[in-house]
């Protein structure tokens, strides 16, 4: 091989625009074999059939039986929602929506609970936090 020849069989293993050749399937009787055991193979899948709901069936009777996993942040902030610590925002919260409400129902909706809301969530987030630390070490 001369000096080029390298360099053209560099640049043209290096390219990835190169031509990609690939190589026919090994025979054509090969796709008749698979067509005569076809019928072997519809044959066996009534019974394969059969056996896969049951399987089915006995898999989704496990995952039922794994118990939910519950978020604990979840349960304290329920927690704190309903405590002393969270009782005004709870209260200014549960008022806003009671005049909310009754505007609504009058026609005259120009009010919402947001601010309310995100004082009640706030105070019960400050105080699941060191809740949800202690259970989770």
């Amino acid at each position: 091989m001369g000096f080029w020849d390298t360099i053209t069989d560099l640049v043209e293993a290096a390219t990835p625009w190169s031509s990609a050749e690939a190589e026919a399937p090994a025979d054509a009787p090969a796709q008749d074999q698979q067509e005569e055991t076809t019928p072997e193979v519809e044959k066996e899948a009534p019974e394969e059939a059969a056996e896969e709901p049951a399987e089915e069936a006995e898999e989704e009777e496990e995952e039922e039986e794994e118990e939910e996993i519950v978020d604990p942040k979840e349960k304290f902030e329920e927690e704190c929602r309903e405590s002393k610590q969270c009782a005004p925002a709870k209260h200014h919260f549960d008022e806003c929506v009671e005049r909310v409400t009754k505007a609504q129902e009058s026609g005259h909706s120009d009010e919402d609970c947001v601010e309310e809301f995100f004082h009640l969530a706030h105070c019960a987030n400050q105080c699941a936090a060191p809740k949800l630390w202690a259970a989770l070490k």
